[in-house]
């Protein structure tokens, strides 16, 4: 079955590109078809799109000169000139010469793919240096294997208009070709080298935090499902807080007081999506270094999403590719407030181990603290010791880095028994009176 449509999209903001949503239905693999194209809308909305169309089609495997059928994309071209629409965005991504072919069917229309689009969206919100170096080389390494298709298409489109190319789309052929496979060669070397030196900041910070024995917790999830609130909510950081995909793009870290006194550090780090392109886990590995490094992870999770277990398995997927689904984890459910009593009680009896919390409403976060401090709390040695007045960087280690238990002062030194964290305990291993594992 296959479907064609226009649809009245409710929007509050002008739009540059009129936009038609492709879509393959796979039957049972995959996400639903009417979720990934709910997904696909939200997507081109934040992107700043107006859609005026979707169409679908049930396939089994993709078509290898247009991705979906000849018959469907002549389908589209039509639909495009109906509707005047200047852009038409697959849910899926195209090969070169896929999204070269479909081009050819409707000139004068742009068509993305699916890792296009997000990347538009990344280049849309990237804030720091690093994020906007990390878009750049992911959309160069996109583009490279494109760039035939692109010139190609540039010609069709002169001679379509009268025949005389435009600024801009003069040159003499293969070789200005060459010439730009060349320079993004040239630019995807300059961006590694200039993102390293970049990188190389970040990583001296994260690993003084490593050093200095602070226990690191990063929250991950599906974007929008409320991580910016959260760290705003626990740590009154102000980051940015949009109902959009992808609102937040630059990792954030914040210091978070525990109950007990303890000061731990709270990373939001970039939101996962379904069918994430690979290319961007890559190009983002050293801003997700921080999920990797992390001593616990918190797997925010939108509890009031229809499709908020699909998310989660999506999510899990991804930090497979990082290496780290063996990480100490903690699922919290986010926005309890948008559900009613009875649907929480039924998830609380399917997931007695997760911690259910409201990022707006505030309800659940002292639990989620108490949580995370037993957590910090594996991670630490409760030991004795008599530091000498001598030492009093250690005294003051013990209060910025420890949870003190108990302190008096006496002739030879300050007595201690603290809860230290295990990386910091040898330096107090001379001191010790009595040592105990937890």
């Amino acid at each position: 079955m296959t479907e064609a449509k226009t649809k009245p999209y409710e929007v509050a903001h002008e739009f540059s590109d009129r936009a038609i949503l492709v879509g393959v239905d796979r039957g049972q693999r995959g996400w639903p078809i009417e979720e990934d194209m709910a997904e696909l809308a939200r997507l081109v909305d934040t992107a700043g799109a107006e859609i005026v169309g979707e169409v679908t089609q049930r396939l089994d495997r993709s078509n290898p000169r247009t991705f979906i059928g000849p018959g469907k994309a002549e389908e589209i071209g039509r639909l495009a000139e109906d509707t005047k629409a200047t852009l038409v965005v697959f849910d899926d991504d195209l090969s070169p010469s896929q999204q070269a072919n479909v081009e050819n069917l409707m000139l004068g229309v742009k068509v993305l793919d699916r890792t296009a689009l997000i990347l538009d969206i990344f280049a849309l919100h990237a804030r720091s240096r690093e994020g906007r170096l990390q878009v750049e080389l992911a959309q160069m390494e996109y583009l490279l294997p494109r760039l035939r298709g692109l010139w190609r298409h540039f010609g069709q489109a002169a001679a379509a208009a009268g025949g005389a190319l435009g600024i801009g789309t003069r040159g003499p052929g293969e070789t200005q070709l060459e010439t730009d496979r060349r320079l993004a060669r040239k630019r995807i070397q300059e961006v590694r080298r200039e993102l390293k030196a970049v990188s190389a900041a970040r990583d001296t910070q994260r690993h003084a935090r490593h050093r200095s024995g602070v226990y690191r917790i990063a929250l991950v999830g599906y974007t929008n499902a409320g991580k910016s609130t959260l760290l705003n909510a626990l740590t009154g950081a102000g980051v940015l807080v949009q109902d959009k995909l992808f609102a937040t793009l630059d990792a954030t870290t914040r210091q978070l007081e525990l109950p007990e006194g303890r000061i731990v550090t709270l990373t939001d780090t970039v939101g996962f999506i379904n069918k994430l392109p690979h290319s961007l886990v890559e190009a983002f590995k050293s801003t997700l270094d921080e999920v990797r490094e992390a001593d616990l992870l918190l797997h925010v999770v939108d509890t009031s999403h229809a499709m908020a277990g699909a998310q989660i398995a999506a999510v899990s997927e991804v930090l497979g590719e990082l290496g780290v689904s063996g990480s100490p984890q903690m699922l919290v459910y986010n926005k309890t407030d948008l559900i009613d009593e009875a649907e929480l009680l039924q998830l609380q009896r399917r997931s007695p181990d997760a911690v259910f919390v409201s990022g707006v409403s505030g309800a659940g976060l002292e639990s989620l603290l108490e949580r995370i401090a037993s957590e910090a709390a594996h991670r630490d040695r409760t030991i004795d010791v008599l530091v000498p007045y001598t030492r009093g960087d250690l005294v003051k280690m013990a209060h910025e880095e420890a949870h003190i238990i108990l302190e008096e002062h006496v002739e030879s030194g300050t007595h201690l028994i603290l809860r230290v964290p295990t990386a910091r305990a040898d330096f107090f291993a001379p001191f010790v009176r009595v040592a105990e594992e937890d």
